[in-house]
């Protein structure tokens, strides 16, 4: 050890001392006031200390942003918020909570179940059980029951850390094996926490809240399912049980009433009612559809390429290409276990060639890009195609049109200089806002953007110079209209460059993630594709992939469900039926038939021997939007009587009032802003 003294022989300096730990801990409060406690002061300490009122109404604590018990010791300088049962970020700990009440009166209810996992998902949670029994729907009330009455005795929230060997030998004790092979799969470096409420005591992360009573009773358990231990179909088959929770019962009322629409409108089953596609198990995850469903989807790909015309150019690039290109453009490593890849039959050995069917379309258009030479001046070079591209899906993943393993893509890629790239962004910004509104999404749009993944190629100069250019450009996206709001996803981006997700919101308040704008330096290099700039030299053009709709099958899923299947007329596979009272009227049926194809509506016609009402009522479950009843009378004086669907009322106007009408209705909104426009 040594001191260093000045002339008056002041101590300045001492060297070979540890310095001396600080006892206190430095707290910054919301309002940016900062004051030292001991360390080790809990949050409660703290919030009793500012008011009673304040600890009686906090559930948990914010440190740094990070969730934590109010109960834990604060041991670093931190922010602190106090989190109340009414902030959002309490309802991932109200679901949390409930979880554990679920187990507990569980094995309340049949002692000797075994309690696996209970994470939190979204809208809800669940927890897998072990029984020889498998819990079914039918035990809900009773389970439900025991949970209000644990909420009731409102007890805390408490947590020990346990040794390792301590807590498998409680467990064993127990006869929870599966809880003992958790605490084999804990890092030898965490601590095992257990909580207990009350008695009843679980292997848990945290946080929770600070008692039972503070979940409240706007809990409701949804449904079974079986489900592998571990997700392994050798391990023993678990009976998950599915809930949800909410801070107040109006926010659960909504949610099942969300729930209940959202089956109605089922995409799966009104495909099935209104003859529009089916699955079937020889083609697993690719969709056949019927004659319906694909005037439906023809009309939105109509739709689309009439919003491309004069700015895009269309392609089409190969299904199948050799390996060595997926290589090339980094797939192969990146994205190898998504790819459906197939070996060439030939006996030749030159012929024995790994292919892989595309699951995109862009190493395709950088190779049309680099076909003949470009210049500066012929950038930006907008490429588009309606592509069908195939990626693996795990079975239980697909869900009718929303997960598929084949699908058309509305792709297209911009190839441009650094300084066109700002303007393409929000060009395709544009286009994608007025065709989400064309489908009828006039609500609030969310554009995230989505940052470096950890798994990427390219450099971190050409990353921060990506996102920055991104950065600025979302700033504007969320200057530009009210009905958007703007996000950051950090680590989400495409493995070669950020990206702009868009989320849009259905009619019963659901959000669909759709189109998409990823900026990528990396891929034109890897390609070698370049462009002769003012000065002579060879410059890397800026590629960025964008789609609109994303899965045009998934898309036309989504369309049927925020529509109930009662799609504005412009986009329904039959617009009209023309519908007979009497068989009297079955020749002038026919040449109403006639006009209306004539003038490009969709129609079809019914001369069945049946009463009116019901046929009325066969062709409004079928969704027609609109309905020509024709007999003698209308016969005499060339008319006919309108009945639209989801209405009682009937209007009797001449044929040709009425199909200028339904014609005009008929005509895609792009195409009318255009007549006006002209």
């Amino acid at each position: 050890m040594a001191e260093h003294r000045s002339e008056s022989g002041f101590v300045y300096g001492i060297t070979n001392l540890k310095p001396v730990e600080s006892t206190k801990v430095t707290v910054t409060f919301p309002d940016g006031a900062r004051r030292e406690f001991a360390k080790n002061t809990t949050g409660l300490d703290i919030a009793k200390g500012i008011s009673p009122s304040l600890a009686k109404r906090t559930v948990a604590m914010a440190l740094d942003g990070e969730l934590a018990d109010l109960a834990d010791p604060i041991t670093r300088d931190a922010k602190i918020e106090f989190i109340s049962r009414e902030d959002p970020r309490a309802l991932e700990l109200i679901r949390h909570d409930c979880a554990h009440v679920l187990a507990e009166a569980v094995q309340s209810l049949w002692p000797g179940t075994q309690v696996t996992i209970g994470p939190v998902i979204e809208n809800g949670f669940y927890y897998d059980f072990f029984r020889n029994e498998p819990f079914t729907p039918e035990d809900f009330a009773a389970i439900e029951k025991k949970m209000r009455e644990i909420i009731a005795r409102d007890k805390p929230f408490t947590r020990d850390v346990w040794d390792r060997e301590k807590t498998k030998q409680v467990f064993r004790d127990k006869g929870e094996a599966f809880k003992v092979e958790l605490v084999d799969a804990i890092p030898g470096d965490e601590p095992i926490k257990i909580y207990f409420q009350g008695d009843w005591f679980d292997l848990c992360r945290g946080p929770h809240m600070t008692s039972t009573g503070k979940i409240g009773n706007a809990f409701k358990l949804m449904k079974v399912a079986g489900a592998y231990w571990r997700g392994d179909s050798n391990n023993p088959m678990l009976t998950r049980i599915y809930g949800t929770a909410f801070a107040k019962q109006e926010d659960l009322d909504a949610y099942l009433k969300q729930i209940e629409e959202a089956e109605r409108r089922d995409h799966r089953r009104l495909g099935r009612e209104l003859d529009l596609f089916h699955f079937q198990e020889e083609g697993p995850g690719v969709v056949f559809w019927h004659a319906k469903g694909w005037t439906l989807f023809q009309a939105i790909v109509s739709y689309m390429r009439r919003r491309l015309a004069g700015t895009y150019d269309e392609v089409n690039a190969p299904q199948m290409l050799d390996k060595s290109l997926w290589e090339t453009s980094g797939h192969w490593d990146w994205y190898r276990e998504n790819m459906f890849a197939a070996q060439s039959a030939g006996d030749e050995a030159e012929d024995k060639r790994w292919f892989a069917i595309k699951p995109m379309n862009c190493p395709g258009h950088v190779q049309i890009f680099k076909h003949g030479l470009k210049s500066y001046r012929d950038l930006p070079i907008r490429l588009a195609e309606f592509g069908v591209v195939h990626r693996y899906e795990p079975s239980g993943a697909m869900h009718g049109l929303l997960r598929v393993r084949g699908f058309t893509q509305d792709d297209a890629h911009v190839f441009c200089t650094e300084d066109q790239l700002a303007d393409e962004c929000l060009r395709i910004n544009e286009l994608i806002l007025s065709t989400y509104a064309d489908f009828g999404f006039q609500g609030e749009l969310t554009v995230k953007l989505s940052t470096r993944p950890e798994k990427r190629v390219g450099s971190d100069a050409a990353w921060d110079h990506a996102e920055h250019i991104m950065g600025e450009v979302l700033k504007q996206i969320a200057a530009g209209s009210n009905r958007i709001r703007t996000e950051i996803n950090p680590g989400e981006g495409a493995f070669y460059g950020p990206k702009f997700e868009y989320v849009l919101r259905d009619a019963i308040g659901r959000d669909w993630q759709c189109g998409t704008t990823q900026v990528d330096f990396n891929l034109p290099e890897r390609f070698g594709a370049f462009y002769i700039d003012a000065d002579g030299s060879k410059k890397t053009p800026v590629m960025v992939h964008r789609a609109i709709c994303g899965s045009m099958e998934r898309f036309t899923g989504i369309l049927i469900e925020h529509f109930a299947g009662h799609f504005p007329l412009w986009l329904a596979p039959v617009q009209a039926v023309v519908t007979t009272i009497t068989s009297d009227g079955d020749e002038y049926a026919k040449q109403v038939l006639a006009a209306v194809r004539r003038a490009g509506l969709r129609a079809d016609i019914d001369l069945r021997n049946e009463k009116i009402n019901y046929k009325v009522r066969e062709h409004s479950l079928a969704k027609i939007p609109a309905l020509l009843v024709v007999g003698k009378k209308e016969a005499e004086q060339n008319t006919v009587s309108i009945r639209r669907l989801g209405s009682d009322k009937q209007q009797v106007v001449p044929l040709a009032e009425a199909i200028a009408a339904l014609v005009d209705e008929a005509t895609p909104p792009d195409v009318k802003r255009a007549m006006v426009s002209a």
